[in-house]
């Protein structure tokens, strides 16, 4: 857990993916483009001392996004947002499958989210009803700019679209993650839109939309539809690492979040491997607002607020009882290898 002003606080980081963009891997000029669009995201926001080279941050080992998440980063769990791809890649960029195959080996640190691309058709249903069967998903990751022939990208609010978001109402996958973020190179950037997040959201009100990235550079139009629909959450994945590069900017974004979605449904991710958490939850942990910042907003980045964000509100959509987690992380594989069982004992912010 992270240790913050003589407090542990208990981080879900609820965007993490273990991808290949290895050459071998790559079909299409398209996931040449994409890879190297993340890693100029990478290298963008990264300390100069944290950057990886090209080569390594194409394809990593499940080893290393283990000690980069829970022994170096501080991470307690994280959750896995799939995003295949299969137009750029021959075998997936990032598939739910291969997300599995780690998650069943730490099933105690991970999240597994499914996904779905409504012009699958009846194929794709019987696809998501595989993935909630064999890996009992509460969520899926999607990924509306996604290419599919001739297609370059979908709508949340299509009626292909509710097909399949009934399905998820009748499977019991309740935590909806679409990608309305930055564009990413050869993808098109009006295929990320938020605007299609409203009318899904007031069609499906037992449904959770958590948008991830918040919308932004869209952020006014994220907040003014959050604020009108309590069942869309926000994303950190992207803003966070403005906290330390661009402090004020950081500071003005989480004002309006927190003045238009509230507290309770914004969710923190590192967007792993795009960044790394063991800079960026100490730069987003020690974030303060400027008193004009407070003063506009009227609201505060408490150590209360920063512990909803950073693991309680996920907490509170993944049903994940924090108190219960500790105790079986205490004993669970990973403790057992970086030695990382007594930070779960009870009473241990104490000490």
């Amino acid at each position: 857990m992270y240790r913050h002003e003589d407090e542990d606080v208990f981080v879900i980081d609820s965007h993490v993916h273990h991808w290949d963009a290895s050459e071998a891997n790559i079909k299409h000029e398209g996931g040449e483009q994409f890879i190297q669009c993340f890693y100029d995201y990478h290298a963008a926001f990264t300390p100069d001392d944290r950057q990886w080279d090209l080569e390594e941050y194409r394809k990593y080992s499940s080893e290393r996004m283990i000690e980069n998440l829970f022994r170096d980063g501080d991470v307690d769990m994280g959750i896995f947002q799939p995003t295949h791809l299969n137009e750029f890649y021959t075998e997936g960029f990032n598939t739910v499958d291969d997300n599995a195959a780690l998650a069943e080996e730490y099933p105690e640190r991970f999240v597994l989210n499914g996904r779905f691309d409504p012009r699958e058709g009846d194929a794709g249903l019987r696809e998501l009803e595989r993935q909630k069967e064999e890996y009992d998903i509460q969520g899926v990751k999607l990924y509306t700019a996604e290419w599919r022939g001739d297609s370059k990208g979908w709508r949340l609010d299509s009626e292909e679209a509710f097909e399949y978001l009934e399905k998820c109402v009748d499977l019991g996958i309740t935590n909806i993650h679409p990608h309305k973020g930055p564009t990413i190179r050869p993808l098109n950037r009006d295929a990320f839109d938020v605007a299609d997040v409203d009318d899904a959201a007031t069609s499906f009100p037992e449904l959770n939309f958590v948008v991830e990235h918040v919308g932004y550079p869209r952020l006014d139009d994220f907040c003014h539809i959050a604020t009108q629909e309590t069942n869309v959450y926000g994303g950190l994945a992207v803003v966070a690492p403005f906290a330390q590069n661009r402090p004020r900017k950081f500071g003005n974004m989480l004002g309006e979040l927190l003045f238009w979605v509230g507290e309770d449904n914004l969710l923190f991710g590192s967007d792993y491997a795009i960044w790394e958490p063991d800079w960026l939850i100490p730069a987003v942990m020690d974030a303060e607002m400027t008193q004009d910042q407070r003063d506009e907003f009227g609201v505060e980045l408490t150590p209360e607020v920063k512990r909803k964000i950073m693991g309680e509100n996920a907490a509170e959509l993944y049903d994940i009882d924090i108190e219960d987690k500790k105790e079986a992380l205490r004993d669970d594989d990973i403790s057992a290898q970086f030695d990382l069982g007594d930070q779960y004992e009870s009473g241990a912010a104490a000490d």
